[in-house]
């Protein structure tokens, strides 16, 4: 049997989906200790994983390289590619704000300057409120560019608030919330769809029975 093959984003996401695996039955120990190592054949499973930054999911996903790719939705909101997504897997959370200095003004409807990472997201947001913004893409720490002159206010991911609230930031409008997701490759469901069907069913089932345990 040819294995599922699984595009895990590397970092903070991948920790939390090897756990979430690990709770539905699948052997990840092989991914624990992986060292260097990118790609992985499970001796345990029909699984084979590939370890990749996150905007690169989306393309082995598409190129069918990956059956299944697991990456955050603040991808997937700035990317435009259309992707088959199936299920939330309800980890990574976190979200999309805008914030700045505190003098800043969001009732002031001059043409502000929006520094981040993630303009596409950025745009969309603002061109669905009415607002006209002047986007400006920062890669780095963009949490400077009020703080320099450089930008009114920014547009970026927060998960604790820690890093904005140590350079002097306060969150003004918490955007899109952000969670961990499952995509598939349209072909694979279909060459593959028994194996998709039943680790997607198994998940979602998981995921239920935790959420349900909660409230």
């Amino acid at each position: 049997m040819a294995k599922l093959k699984i595009a895990l984003t590397k970092g903070r996401i991948e920790q939390s989906t090897i756990q979430l695996f690990e709770e539905i039955g699948i052997n990840c120990d092989f991914l624990r200790n992986k060292k260097r190592k990118l790609v992985f054949e499970s001796p345990y499973d029909d699984y084979e994983f590939i370890l990749v930054k996150a905007v690169d999911v989306l393309t082995y996903v598409q190129q069918g390289v990956a059956d299944i790719g697991i990456v955050g939705s603040d991808v997937l909101y700035e990317d435009e590619r259309e992707q088959y997504e199936m299920l939330d897997l309800q980890i990574g959370k976190c979200k999309f704000c805008i914030a700045s200095t505190p003098d800043y003004d969001p009732f002031d409807y001059r043409r502000k300057i929006v520094a981040t990472k993630y303009p596409r997201t950025a745009a969309h947001y603002f061109q669905a409120k009415g607002e006209d913004i002047e986007i400006i893409k920062i890669e780095g720490s963009v949490e400077i560019a009020p703080l320099l002159g450089l930008a009114d206010a920014i547009v970026d991911i927060v998960e604790t608030g820690d890093t904005l609230r140590e350079n002097g930031l306060v969150i003004f409008e918490e955007m899109l919330p952000i969670s961990t997701r499952l995509i598939v490759n349209p072909a694979s469901l279909k060459r593959k769809k028994r194996e998709v069907c039943q680790l997607v069913d198994k998940l979602a089932a998981h995921i239920q029975t935790k959420e349900e345990a909660v409230t």
